[in-house]
């Protein structure tokens, strides 16, 4: 009798396992919900690996929440003096400038945001935010990245131009970060990301590197953070037009 116990409890649990599995939109509603500062300023050293050589950038990003969306301005400080801000937008795309060397500043829109941002392994339209909207989920077989059990969840944009045919997030299961995600072009792997030595700071969970592999092996870029500051006093007036200037 207690062997029949037993068999008829793993039943119950193997069941109640499958009942209250979580869709791939509940993954990702959940890895929305980690703490999110409404400010930030960070100091980024950017590698850009190409064969034997490595080309290096620095930045600082500054991002902030306002009424009317999420706003960034990325201005490199070495070697260069370019800068790049983006308005997030929630009924289409988003908007972007770059101002180049020159001072001359253009808007970036349609093919130019599939182009490489700063020679490295990133396109301007990896610098977009992303409406979890906009996008069917499918769970997948669970993974491993860095020894780390993840759920895998399968994105496809619903609609639009795509640079990208679908992407696959790596969220980590202990806290819900997306610690990995694939880039694909026609069912192809084309690039990874990898959020790497990821800290707790000010309460938010924070990847202090950030590698992009290409799939081919034609290059990596790495993101090395020098120092970040969260919910810090930053004027709107700075992710102005006239900011770029």
């Amino acid at each position: 009798m207690k062997r029949q116990i037993l068999i008829t409890s793993a039943i119950i649990l193997a069941t109640a396992n499958l009942l209250f599995a979580m869709t791939g939109r509940e993954i990702i509603n959940k890895s929305e919900q980690q703490a999110k500062p409404k400010s930030a300023k960070t100091k980024v050293i950017m590698n850009i690996y190409k064969g034997s050589s490595v080309n290096s950038k620095e930045f600082i990003l500054m991002q902030k929440t306002t009424k009317s969306g999420d706003r960034v301005l990325i201005t490199f400080t070495k070697p260069t003096q370019i800068k790049v801000l983006t308005h997030t937008r929630t009924d289409g795309e988003d908007d972007q400038w770059l101002r180049l060397s020159s001072g001359k500043v253009k808007r970036i829109v349609g093919g130019d945001k599939s182009e490489n941002f700063v020679q490295s392994h990133m396109t301007y339209e990896d610098l977009e935010s992303r409406d979890i909207d906009n996008y069917n989920y499918k769970t997948l077989a669970d993974t491993k990245v860095n020894g780390d059990a993840c759920y895998a969840v399968e994105a496809v944009r619903k609609k639009g131009i795509l640079t990208y045919s679908k992407y696959i997030l790596h969220v980590r299961k202990s806290d819900f970060l997306v610690v990995k995600i694939d880039f694909y072009q026609k069912d192809k792997i084309f690039k990874s990301l990898e959020n790497q030595n990821i800290t707790k700071i000010n309460g938010i969970l924070t990847p202090m590197k950030i590698v992009v592999t290409m799939a081919d092996g034609s290059g990596r870029t790495e993101l090395i953070v020098e120092k970040v500051l969260y919910n810090i006093e930053i004027a709107d007036s700075a992710f102005s037009k006239d900011a770029l200037r």
